[in-house]
């Protein structure tokens, strides 16, 4: 008879081999579409040989699963969910590099492709008018004046400034000489306009650093979610998660693990095809 860790064990094979046989049918997918067939979560995209390499192993696991239920031995399963505990927690390495599950109910449509090979453009974009471009030509900026509107006007003022008026004759038979024309009154320099003054440069660095942080908060939550899904679709316990994800490299500590996971049970469960 099949012990509670046989009937866990069977059910977590048949849900990897119904996701291999989906992958195999992905693997024919353009890089665009199969980024958009399945809410994937960060990984390498494995390749057609993996995927068959995986199958052939999970068919020959069932089968050993099987034998040793008809057999009667009731420890080769919760042996085989220690392995599977001890090797998430001590020798992985290269998290990414793993084959993602692939759920139907999860498969999102891809565009249809025309006869051509082209992708299928929709009639209202077919029947649009298109607008041509436009061509926009490099503008040259022509060399600032010498001259400014304020020497301008000086030059101005200055060219047609009128004499001093002659003295009269005090003396008949001589003349009296011209008076100097009063000189231009030099005008007074504009004073240069104020800059505005400049936002604190201070606060750039601060908004910088705040956005990196949020950033980076983002990216842990995420990586914890994905950890927590695919443990669970391993048989995983959810008390066993938050040590499991907090020893794993480049993980957040223990307490902000489990902060994680209890904000974010939901999506985990959904992540893990339970909901």
């Amino acid at each position: 008879m099949a012990t509670p860790a046989d009937q866990r064990l069977l059910e977590l094979l048949e849900k990897w081999l119904k996701s291999l046989e989906l992958h195999i049918r992905y693997s024919s997918l353009d890089r665009d579409s199969y980024a958009n067939i399945q809410p994937w979560p960060e990984h390498q995209r494995p390749s057609r040989w993996i995927i068959d390499l995986a199958v052939q192993k999970a068919v020959a696991l069932r089968a050993q699963v099987q034998e040793r239920i008809k057999s009667g031995d009731t420890t080769f399963s919760d042996s085989l969910e220690l392995m599977t505990f001890l090797a998430n927690l001590i020798g992985s390495e290269h998290i990414e590099r793993f084959i993602p599950l692939a759920v139907p109910e999860n498969e999102r449509p891809l565009p249809r492709a025309a006869p051509d090979g082209q992708p299928q453009v929709s009639s209202d974009t077919a029947t649009a008018t298109r607008e041509m471009p436009e061509f926009v030509a490099t503008k040259r900026h022509a060399p600032a004046p010498v001259g400014t509107a304020q020497v301008a006007r000086t030059e101005r003022k200055s060219g047609h400034a009128k004499p001093a008026p002659r003295t009269a004759l005090k003396h008949p038979g001589k003349l009296s000489v011209p008076a100097k024309p009063a000189e231009a009154t030099k005008p007074v320099a504009a004073a240069k306009p104020v800059a505005a003054a400049r936002p604190a440069a201070s606060s750039k660095p601060a908004a910088h650093g705040e956005r990196a942080a949020g950033a980076a908060a983002d990216a842990a939550r995420e990586q914890v979610i994905a950890d927590a899904a695919r443990l669970v679709q391993w048989g995983r316990r959810w008390f066993e998660l938050p040590e499991l994800i907090a020893r794993m490299a480049d993980r957040p500590s223990l307490p902000e693990v489990r902060r994680i996971l209890k904000d974010n049970k939901t999506a985990i469960e959904k992540k893990a095809g339970l909901s």
